[in-house]
């Protein structure tokens, strides 16, 4: 684990974590404002860099789990998977270090984006006793969820051209086939469906509704249905890992 992070919070992915989102925030976010006057979400309306904010922490949280699919892949390109068994380690040891990293880092990312993303939406905060642990559970969970995905990507893939392509599709599909950027109130069918075939959308709804304090039936129904994708992602991940030939 340690080396994973070594290699992983390095100053130019935390850079990039920062700068990346903020782009979106403050550049997209007031451009399209003028043109789009308030954003349905949980009986409020909200100013469109505030929807945009919060949407950014879900996004750098998946965003931030490519770490996951990189690690491994270049482990097996380059023969490290083969040097750390070479030392007191086991399969599970290296499956484990791995979701470490991507919880601790999804963590960083999610508190970062919202620290900086604070003075956008802090007119329409409603924080209270359940907002912190709201963001934990998302940044954990959503890590996991998509640190899975990235690695089950990475065992399946040989090259590296067809790894990139893959996985850099499969998360910009995420990303904008999801709520991150605008509400699935009023998306045509059927865009408004794959929305909610996309676990990014339940990851960015739940974090909205704990920061501006709308926690309803839908939301814990959300919760659950997020907590079992990433458990059967997990287990799949670490199985094919388990018996991965490197």
């Amino acid at each position: 684990m340690n080396r994973n992070l070594t290699i992983s919070l390095n100053p130019g992915f935390l850079i990039w974590q920062v700068i990346f989102p903020l782009i979106y925030i403050f550049v997209a976010g007031f451009a399209y404002a003028p043109l789009i006057h308030g954003v349905p979400f949980g009986g409020k309306e909200l100013d469109y860099p505030a929807f945009l904010a919060s949407g950014m922490i879900g996004f750098n949280i998946m965003n931030s789990t490519l770490i996951s699919g990189i690690i491994i892949w270049n482990d097996r390109k380059y023969g490290m998977f083969e040097q750390i068994m070479s030392g007191p380690f086991t399969r599970s040891h290296y499956i484990l270090s791995n979701i470490c990293t991507i919880g601790i880092v999804g963590l960083l990312s999610a508190f970062l984006i919202a620290a900086v993303g604070y003075p956008v939406f802090f007119e329409s905060v409603e924080f209270s006793f359940i907002t912190i642990p709201i963001i934990i559970f998302c940044a954990i969970t959503g890590s996991i969820l998509f640190g899975s995905l990235a690695s089950i990507i990475s065992t399946r893939l040989r090259s590296s051209e067809g790894f990139n392509v893959v996985i850099n599709t499969v998360f910009l599909l995420s990303a904008f086939v999801s709520t991150a950027f605008y509400p699935a109130e009023g998306a045509p069918e059927p865009l408004r469906t794959l929305f909610y075939l996309n676990p990014l959308t339940y990851l960015i709804d739940i974090i909205r509704a704990g920061i501006f304090g709308n926690i309803t039936e839908f939301i814990i129904y959300e919760m659950i249905v997020l907590v079992g994708i990433a458990s059967v992602l997990f287990i799949v991940a670490s199985k094919l890992l388990t018996k991965l030939d490197f």
